[in-house]
């Protein structure tokens, strides 16, 4: 995929399109945004850009949240 491209190259035209379609297909496979700009090289902020760019409905956040436990009954 990217292992090719130099961290900070700008990425423009059939280049950045093939890009956008394999984070795309990887990203809706279920790699995570930090996963894929560890693999790539690039930034969170580049790769969450390129999805939003590419109409990818982004998973919400996870791990814990901050609300009351439930009791246990």
């Amino acid at each position: 995929m990217a292992e090719t491209l130099k961290k900070g190259s700008r990425v423009t035209g059939a280049a950045r399109e093939q890009l956008a379609a394999d984070l795309k297909r990887k990203y809706e496979s279920g790699a995570s945004i930090r996963a894929l700009a560890e693999e790539t090289g690039r930034s969170y902020g580049f790769i969450h850009r390129m999805l939003r760019e590419s109409e990818v409905n982004l998973r919400g956040r996870g791990g814990a949240t901050r609300g009351k436990k439930a009791a246990a009954s």
